[in-house]
């Protein structure tokens, strides 16, 4: 998370210095996005169900950091594209082309951090304490891989589908998630719309 922010920090300011101050934000917010789910993809793809456990327990960002970063992701998101859509209304070519690009990614990207951090969420609400409250229908213990499998489903289709939640912590969880996943939805929806009718 630190190297992520670092890299974050210095895009901004690569971007920025030589006057592109106006979209650096933007910039930099999706240069930390890359990093860090590339590099917790990398790291936990891998691994199996006990070690998916041990690390669940361990690992997983508390519960205030994981909601403080999905609060920046939805708040970034916006404002990158507001900001961009704005850049891009006074610029042509390929410098509009450029931002059109940069404010599908920023959100893109974003989308693909909350997933990211909702399948940290899912392992470690199921393995703390008592483990349990999600059926994946099998009979081996589920492993990052199947929590994904969860998290991305949600942020896709706003429901599970042949998963069964049976625990009150986690339904809640699940709650938030689809409306988060609604309201990103919803902003790529109106971007890309936006994109298209600028660029035309």
């Amino acid at each position: 998370m630190i190297v992520a922010f670092a890299v974050g920090v210095v895009v901004a300011i690569v971007t920025g210095l030589p006057g592109g101050w106006a979209y650096a934000g933007a910039t930099g917010w999706a240069a930390a996005c890359v990093v860090y789910v590339v590099w917790v993809w990398a790291v936990i793809w891998r691994f199996g169900p006990t070690q998916t456990k041990a690390h669940a327990i361990k690992e997983d960002p508390g519960h205030r950091i994981s909601e403080l970063l999905l609060l920046i992701a939805s708040i970034a998101s916006v404002v990158a594209i507001v900001i961009i859509l704005v850049a891009a209304r006074h610029s042509a070519g390929i410098e509009k082309l450029g931002l059109a690009v940069l404010a599908v990614a920023s959100v893109a990207l974003s989308w693909a951090l909350v997933h990211t951090l909702f399948t940290l969420r899912y392992a470690r609400l199921y393995y703390r304490g008592t483990e349990g409250g999600i059926d994946f229908n099998q009979k081996e213990a589920p492993q990052y891989s199947d929590f994904a499998y969860l998290s991305f489903t949600l942020g896709m289709t706003y429901q599970v589908s042949d998963t069964n939640i049976g625990n009150t912590a986690i339904r809640n969880t699940v709650l938030r998630h689809t409306l988060l996943s609604y309201l990103f939805g919803s902003v790529i929806l109106a971007t890309t719309v936006n994109l298209i009718a600028g660029l035309t």
